[in-house]
């Protein structure tokens, strides 16, 4: 288990290591610079899985599998809200459906905790569900990413997966996603990309969001601004903060 300063969740757990590019959400992945550290400091999980592009740190495309993390959360007896994943996806094509149906076997034996596991490829994820017949699981949470309008297609696939909470992270919220249909979605996060490439969120693009919020009874968590600010200018994350309309938004979802 590792501490995390991510805001909607306690901890995170990563019983994969890697990932590849799918979409624009994904250039300024936190995740691919982190694991070139990682590396850097001799954490052998992370060896050969980025590479370097001009001045930025890019995925190879592969993964490992870490089984000796695999049932680290048995240990773990205080419940906490644990990231699944942080530093890969669970749904990457090259994990292996049996090891998809590990990771659900360690959930399911400790319901002390709320798990929260985030795909870019919820079509992949309903495929395992189907083949690797997993059970629906009471304190696993299933989210997809939209970024933008080109990637809301995403929701209407997660809503065909059967979870007691479905969530999206809006996050970074690139450009406008438009009135998208929050039927079944349960909580909705959202966030502008922070760090030196930064791309600027837009608050009529946060207003959409938290007007289908309202309408479909979502949970709305405003994670930040990023390094972006409401007035488009550039600060940096702490700077920014958390406040919109005047208050910070912890919401979630209400099926706890």
């Amino acid at each position: 288990m590792a501490e995390t300063t991510i805001e909607w969740t306690d901890a995170t757990w990563n019983p994969v290591a890697g990932c590849s590019i799918v979409s624009a959400g994904c250039s300024n992945c936190y995740a691919m610079e982190m694991a070139r550290r990682l590396e850097a400091m001799g954490v052998d999980k992370y060896s050969g899985l980025t590479r370097r592009s001009g001045s930025r740190t890019v995925w190879r495309g592969g993964v490992k599998l870490d089984y000796k993390s695999l049932e680290a959360p048995l240990k773990w007896r205080k419940p906490r809200q644990i990231f699944v994943n942080s530093m890969s996806d669970l749904f990457h094509e090259d994990v292996p459906n049996e090891f998809v149906a590990d990771v659900w076997s360690v959930m399911a034996r400790t319901p002390q905790h709320n798990y929260q596991i985030l795909t870019k490829r919820p079509e992949r994820m309903i495929a395992v569900f189907d083949e690797a017949q997993l059970p629906v699981l009471e304190n696993v949470w299933l989210g997809t990413s939209v970024e933008n309008s080109e990637t809301a297609g995403r929701i209407s696939v997660l809503r065909a997966v059967p979870a007691k909470i479905r969530f999206i992270s809006f996050e970074p919220l690139i450009g406008a996603v438009g009135s998208v249909d929050l039927t079944d979605i349960h909580w909705a996060i959202v966030g502008g990309e922070s760090g030196p490439r930064a791309r600027p969120i837009r608050e009529v693009w946060i207003d959409e969001i938290y007007l289908q919020c309202q309408i479909y009874d979502s949970a709305f968590f405003f994670k930040q601004w990023g390094t972006w600010g409401k007035d488009n200018k550039r600060r940096s994350k702490k700077a920014n903060g958390r406040t919109y309309r005047g208050q910070v938004w912890d919401e979630m979802p209400s099926l706890l």
